[in-house]
C-alpha cells in the first residue's frame, strides 16, 4: 500500500496543526515535548499480524530487518511477539482521541502516545515488541530474556531503543518500543 506525505509541505503541517487543535494540543508541540515531526513512508509491506491479530505494515527495509531479528532471536531461543508497527497520523490522533474520552487527561496521553505527526510509528519503521514472559506494554518488559536480548543483539539488526531511561523527549521510558534506523 502506498501513502505520500510531503513532511514540507503547508498542508501537511496544517493537516497536523488542525488535528492538534481538535485534540486540545497546544501550539508548540514539538519544541516542549523535543520530538520531531515524522513522515508517512510512500511503501509499506505486509508485515502479517501482531500479538492480537491485527494486520500490521512496515517500511519493506525495517520488515526484513524485524524478520531476521525475530528469527535470529527464535534461534537462541527467545520469542520476540509484534504488538504495533505502522500507525498514520490519522490512527494516532484517534488512539489519543478514544483515551481522552475514556477519562484520561490529554498530558497523561501524551506521555505514553506522541502528538499526531510526531510518533515514530508513522515512518513504519517502529515496533513495540512483547514478550509471553510479560504482559505487553509494561515497564516490566525490561526483565524479560526478550528485552535483554535485544539490548545486546538489536543495534546488528539497526534497531535502537528510542525511548531509554532518562531520555530528553516528552514520552515516556518505553523499552518495548524500538525503531529501524535507515543510516545502519
Amino acid at each position: 500500500m502506498a501513502i505520500k506525505t510531503d513532511i514540507d509541505s503547508p498542508q501537511f503541517v496544517a493537516r497536523i496543526s488542525e488535528l492538534h487543535t481538535s485534540l486540545g494540543i497546544a501550539p508548540g508541540y514539538e519544541r516542549s515535548s523535543g520530538l520531531p515531526l515524522q513522515h508517512e513512508p510512500t511503501v509499506l509491506a505486509d508485515a502479517g499480524q501482531d500479538m492480537y491479530g491485527r494486520d500490521q505494515r512496515l517500511t519493506p527495509e525495517a520488515l526484513s530487518a524485524w524478520q531476521q531479528m525475530r528469527d535470529a532471536a527464535a534461534a537462541e531461543g527467545v520469542e520476540l511477539c509484534l504488538v504495533s508497527a505502522f500507525r498514520s497520523v490519522d490512527y494516532q490522533a484517534a488512539l489519543i482521541r478514544k483515551k481522552i474520552e475514556s477519562g484520561r487527561s490529554l498530558d497523561d496521553v501524551l506521555r505514553v502516545n506522541a502528538a499526531p505527526g510526531f510518533s515514530e510509528h508513522h515512518t513504519g519503521r517502529a515496533i513495540d515488541i512483547a514478550s509471553p514472559e510479560d504482559a505487553p506494554l509494561q515497564e516490566t518488559f525490561e526483565n524479560t530474556r526478550a528485552f535483554k536480548w535485544l539490548q545486546l543483539n538489536a543495534g546488528h539488526f539497526g534497531f535502537v531503543m528510542t525511548y531509554p531511561r532518562g531520555h530528553l523527549h516528552a514520552i515516556s521510558y518505553e523499552p518495548w518500543h524500538w525503531c529501524f534506523q535507515l543510516d545502519q
